[in-house]
């Protein structure tokens, strides 16, 4: 099993914004082949950082995922609406 955690911090104006795009793919994310879990943590500090994690099969499930048509329209425009670059992880 391999955990990928991903720090986003978003223009606070855009907030909104990110949430119906995660909220709108969520459910297509969580249901690519290997996925075994997905969740969204926002810091109880800094409002505007939130916290992807995700669970998968196998490092090569994720790296599917990170090729396919889905990953790259959610990320292309979820990174429009970061403040910062994100910071990611693929941990054991």
């Amino acid at each position: 099993m391999i955990t990928r955690l991903v720090k986003m911090t978003f223009e606070p104006s855009r907030i909104d914004e990110f949430l119906k795009l995660f909220s709108e793919n969520k459910e297509s994310i969580a249901g690519f082949k290997g996925c075994q879990h997905l969740e969204l943590l926002r810091d109880t500090i800094d409002q505007n950082v939130f916290f992807t994690i995700s669970r998968w099969e196998s490092i090569a499930d994720l790296e599917n995922y990170r090729k396919s048509e889905l990953f790259n329209s959610v990320w292309t425009r979820t990174k429009e609406l970061f403040y910062s670059k994100a910071e990611a992880w693929t941990l054991h």
